[in-house]
């Protein structure tokens, strides 16, 4: 297998350090993959530019950071025009059009879909964003099995929240699938 680098990008409190671990955990424990997972935000807490790296593998990865992702994803405008220039020529770019309108500028795939706004429509609560993200994500680059991410949220999430997270990881792989079935 290619060598994935992948950059989770948005803002400090949207879960995409919380979705890189889930995605380097299940990479590493379910999939017999190599990973790593690094993380760097702003200032602030909540609100401030954040981006987690994920390099999965199946050689050695001898330097955690990733420089020219072939895969990002951008959740705010900021990420999206902090980041894009990173992205390797023919690499994959996943934004939400909620939050970020694109440019044509960057050479790579890139794919718009309205994950926010289907989380609030379909679950009622924002703060499953990121697993419906993590759902589309895995779902386009066909690198972890959805049963991996699950039994990574089975151990991480409180029961209680358990199934809107199944909810919102099956919404973001719906989205995907029922995408390719209109193209």
């Amino acid at each position: 297998m290619e060598r994935c680098r992948i950059i989770l990008s948005g803002s400090g409190g949207q879960g995409v350090i919380t979705a890189a671990i889930i995605l380097a955990e299940a990479a590493l424990l379910y999939e017999g993959l190599n990973a790593v997972q690094s993380q760097s935000y702003g200032p602030e807490a909540r609100g401030g530019a954040s981006r987690s790296d994920v390099i999965i593998s199946d050689t050695d990865i001898l330097f955690p950071k990733v420089v020219e992702p072939n895969v990002l994803v951008c959740l705010t405008q900021e990420a999206y025009d902090k980041f894009s220039g990173l992205i390797r020529p023919g690499g994959f770019l996943l934004t939400d059009s909620h939050y970020v309108k694109q440019n044509e500028r960057v050479d790579a795939k890139q794919v718009e879909l309205d994950m926010h706004q289907k989380v609030i429509d379909k679950i009622g609560k924002p703060i499953v964003f990121n697993i419906c993200m993590l759902g589309a994500l895995i779902t386009f680059i066909k690198l972890i099995k959805p049963e991996s991410i699950m039994k990574v949220l089975e151990n991480r999430i409180p029961p209680g929240f358990l199934q809107i997270n199944k909810e919102a990881l099956e919404l973001g792989i719906e989205m995907v699938e029922t995408r390719g079935k209109k193209a």
